[in-house]
């Protein structure tokens, strides 16, 4: 629930403008400060909840060539210390997004990450050349390989190398715009695939999406989602996408964005030190829509605590936690 007093802290924080030493690049590419949310978990309505112009950039939800109305309900369910979601990706279609939802995100002044789907490796190539239209509009593509592959039996696109090579060199021949990849934790090496989404023409990769689960209510004896399994998020799978976002980091040069549970500036600094450039809110994003300002205005006063003068120090400064001179894998 919000805060009633909501109004009273953003009037009394100190704005954007007056924070220094936050900003990151994500190659040649910018950003004031490292905070955006997750792709589908914000929505151009949530301007009217908080100065959206703090944060370092916004992503779309995923969009897909046609109109998509997503899974049947169930579609978001509580489990504990997260959430499990199995919305299905609705999808406005391409049409439908450079008309009507993508000036919207244009609107808060802030660069503007649209998120590619596909069913189909295909799929992904003909979205991206139906916004070139729209190009002008957007800063980057995150490009979502956590989607079910219809060509090979509903399995994540994202869980094989050579198939997210494919996607990714295909986007990359199409568009000029800086490219991230959103990976998928279900796969037994993450920097396998981040490598291959590298060499493919990736600017940066997103770790991670979230983790697949269920959730089984007794006493129907069935799934409490309409789908049956969903993916999980929020603070429990914090420590599983903290360390695939080492591996991650550790097996590519291009940056690396940390997503998975973070609520705090703390977990964003916990991230940074990890290997990730920049990090995207999610979850908690669902019960303090608020949550990703309120992140970037605490992070000057942790960067002090931490003698820390520049978010570039953080970043891979992770020390060794091994007695043979290595963090554990």
């Amino acid at each position: 629930m919000i805060r009633d007093n909501r109004d009273h802290l953003f009037e009394t924080a100190p704005t954007q403008g007056e924070i220094s030493g936050l900003e990151v690049r994500l190659g040649d590419w910018a950003l004031a400060n490292p905070v955006m949310p997750a792709s589908g978990c914000f929505g151009p309505e949530l301007g009217a909840l908080m100065p959206i112009a703090e944060l370092g950039a916004v992503v779309t939800k995923t969009l897909f060539a046609g109109i998509r109305s997503g899974n049947p309900a169930h579609r978001l369910t509580e489990s504990a210390h997260g959430m499990l979601n199995s919305v299905g990706i609705p999808s406005p279609g391409t049409e439908g997004f450079i008309r009507a939802v993508l000036p919207a995100y244009r609107g808060f002044g802030v660069p503007v990450v649209a998120s590619l789907g596909g069913l189909t490796v295909e799929e992904y190539w003909q979205v991206t050349e139906e916004l070139a239209v729209a190009e002008p509009l957007i800063d980057a593509y995150e490009i979502n390989v956590s989607c079910p592959n219809l060509e090979h039996g509903g399995l994540a696109i994202g869980t094989d190398a050579a198939t997210v090579e494919r996607v990714v060199a295909g986007v990359a021949e199409r568009t000029r715009l800086p490219l991230l990849v959103k990976l998928t934790p279900s796969v037994t090496s993450i920097g396998d695939i981040a490598r291959a989404a590298e060499a493919a023409g990736a600017h940066a990769v997103t770790v991670c999406n979230s983790f697949p689960g269920m959730v089984v209510d007794p006493a129907t004896r069935t799934t409490v989602l309409g789908n049956g399994v969903g993916g999980l998020s929020g603070p429990a799978v914090k420590p599983l996408a903290l360390r695939l976002v080492w591996q991650a980091a550790s097996a590519v040069t291009i940056p690396v964005i940390g997503c998975g549970g973070i609520a705090t500036a703390r977990d964003v600094v916990e991230f940074l030190l990890a290997g990730a450039t920049a990090v995207q809110v999610g979850t908690a994003t669902f019960t303090r829509p608020y949550v990703m300002v309120e992140i970037v205005r605490a992070l000057p006063a942790l960067c002090a605590e931490l003698g820390v003068t520049d978010l570039a120090e953080l970043i891979g400064g992770l020390r060794s936690t091994s007695p043979r001179g290595r963090t554990h894998a």
